[in-house]
Formats: C-alpha cells, sequence, structure tokens
C-alpha cells in the first residue's frame, strides 16, 4: 500500500470547520470583552459554537487516533517535529479544555446554559461565584494561549510553505494533492 501523502478527508474537514469555528470563537470572546451593547446576542453565538467544537475535538482526536498519518517533510528536522507533535497535543487540549472551562463557569455562575431554544445543558459544577471568578480568570489566560498557539502554528505553515516549499500545507488542505518525491515518517 502506497504511503499517505494526505490526512484522512475527515481530519481535513474537521480541521478546516474547526479551524472557522475557533477564529470565530476567539473573535467573539473578544468582542464580548469590548462590547457590553451586544453581548447577549455574541455570548448566545459564543455558547453552543463552543459546545459544538467541545463535540467536534472529541471525534477528530479518535480520527486521528485511528488514522494512519501522512510523514512529514524531509526538510523537517527532528527537533522540528517533536515540536509539531507538542503544539499538536497542546492545541488538541485546548480545544478540549477551553469549553470544559467555560461550561464550568457558567455553571459556576449559575447562568443557564442554553443551547438552541429550549435545549439547556446541565451544570456541571456548583453555585460558586469565587469559583466562577477563577474560571473565567483561567478561560481568558487560555484563550490567549490558544492564541499563541494558533499564531504559532499558522506561522509556521506559512514558513514551510512560501519558504522552504516543501508541500507541508498539502498534509491537510481540502483538495486531492500529489504525493511528494521524500518524506520522513511520524514514528519518532
Amino acid at each position: 500500500m502506497p504511503e499517505r501523502s494526505q490526512f484522512n478527508i475527515l481530519a481535513r474537514i474537521l480541521h478546516w470547520t474547526m479551524a472557522a469555528m475557533i477564529l470565530t470563537m476567539l473573535g467573539i470572546g473578544v468582542a464580548m470583552v469590548a462590547s457590553l451593547a451586544d453581548y447577549h446576542v455574541l455570548v448566545s453565538i459564543h455558547r453552543p459554537l463552543g459546545i459544538a467544537v467541545l463535540i467536534l475535538v472529541v471525534l477528530r482526536f479518535a480520527n486521528r487516533q485511528l488514522s494512519t498519518l501522512p510523514p512529514f517533510p524531509a526538510t523537517m528536522s527532528h527537533r522540528e517535529r517533536q515540536m509539531a507533535k507538542v503544539s499538536e497535543y497542546l492545541m488538541y487540549a485546548l480545544m478540549l479544555v477551553l469549553p470544559l472551562v467555560g461550561w464550568g463557569m457558567l455553571s459556576a455562575a449559575h447562568y443557564p446554559i442554553v443551547l438552541f431554544g429550549s435545549l439547556y445543558l446541565p451544570w456541571i459544577l456548583p453555585h460558586n461565584l469565587e469559583l466562577y471568578w477563577v474560571l473565567r480568570q483561567t478561560h481568558t489566560v487560555l484563550a490567549f494561549l490558544f492564541f499563541a498557539t494558533i499564531v504559532a502554528h499558522f506561522g509556521a505553515v506559512l514558513f514551510h510553505t512560501l519558504v522552504l516549499r516543501d508541500r507541508l500545507l498539502g498534509r491537510m488542505v481540502p483538495w486531492k494533492v500529489a504525493r511528494p518525491a521524500t518524506s520522513v515518517k511520524n514514528s519518532d
């Protein structure tokens, strides 16, 4: 069987769908802090989108564990491959933890968590305003960390695509690409 040159189609669809959702979430989060006038409209979008991210990251991680991964380009050193793996798992962790912290934060404040219409999420933590405050601060710090991780990820992909021209982006683009000539396995 020939070596895989791209992530499977489900991984690619989930990657780009979640990228759009997460960038939207970060933008809405900033707008919620900056504009009290639109706060309720923004939070009514932010909450269900966060739960959708939570559901999709579980599906995405399961797909990742059950799939054969495409190799890294031969231009990537062992250290770069290790850093790519660490940053990938950091992003998975943040995609999982941020929605859970948000859900816990709202539970601690005893805010109803409306998904759609009359569909509510249950509270996962007891009502405790001190806990709410800690979780709110945690949510903010994690969101900044996630933003920095996304910027680093995007910067690395741009560097490989525009400077090294090693077809790294081809592993994740939604369309089919030709297999690269040489590569290094992900098994380090």
